[in-house]
């Protein structure tokens, strides 16, 4: 999908994130290597890999994030090769020891035919032993959390109000978000709609499984403890033979 103008605000609302749990995670298992970043938005988290040593590759759908995820590493002097690819079609990329897709940009897929190609691309950009990241949104966000909207964010420079509702598909839901945003005295408004599905841990580690991956560890919200009926973001660490 394209994110236009959210591209441009996007790093602000996501300064809650703590990217450098998810770089420590990978490190904890592959601490050096040849890194895809798959759906790398504007670069944060590639920017973060390559401080730490990985040959990192970044690759997203959107043009627009990746106008910023270029100007990200070349203010940062880093060498980082980008693409524009589709999660689901890597068009023959291999040789990487690790591939994550990061953030809940799975959950972006609709498809289930979709999913599994994705599982398919990434075991294929994989050599043996190599390592897959990803995290995606639970049932309980989806179904529960994500219902509770509206959600108001009010910053200095960057207001949105964020909407949500049910998507046609079980355990979808549909973001419809207005931004304001502010240029010098005056704010500019814009709307987003994003769309995402997800599905159960048991239905992505058999995709997982078909595609060849072993299933490492699954756990939950930047920690070490296995999903519970409550958690809200579902990390899997899957190798390939």
């Amino acid at each position: 999908m394209k994110y236009g103008k959210f591209a441009a605000v996007y790093d602000g609302l996501m300064e809650d994130i703590p990217y450098d749990k998810y770089v420590e995670w990978v490190a904890s298992h592959v601490p050096s290597g040849k890194l895809l970043d798959v759906a790398c938005g504007t670069g944060g988290l590639s920017q973060l890999f390559a401080e730490m040593g990985y040959d990192v590759t970044a690759s997203d759908l959107s043009e627009d994030m990746l106008t910023v995820a270029n100007q990200r590493f070349q203010e940062a002097n880093q060498s980082i090769p980008v693409l524009q690819l589709s999660m689901d079609n890597l068009e023959g990329l291999s040789g990487f020891d690790i591939v994550t897709i990061a953030i809940d940009s799975l959950n972006y897929l609709q498809d289930e035919q979709q999913v599994q190609q994705t599982f398919k691309e990434a075991y294929k950009a994989l050599n043996s032993g190599g390592h897959f990241f990803f995290d995606v949104h639970s049932i309980v966000k989806v179904d529960e959390v994500y219902m509770a909207s509206p959600f108001v964010y009010d910053a200095e420079e960057i207001a949105y109000i964020w909407h949500t509702e049910p998507g046609e598909a079980e355990h979808s839901v549909i973001h419809d978000m207005t931004f304001f945003v502010q240029h010098n005295e005056l704010f500019e408004r814009f709307e987003e709609t994003h769309e995402q599905r997800t599905f159960s841990v048991d239905v992505y580690t058999k995709w997982l499984e078909a595609a060849g991956f072993s299933v490492e560890s699954v756990t939950a919200d930047f920690s070490d403890q296995v999903p519970d009926k409550e958690s809200e973001r579902i990390f899997f660490h899957a190798k390939k033979a």
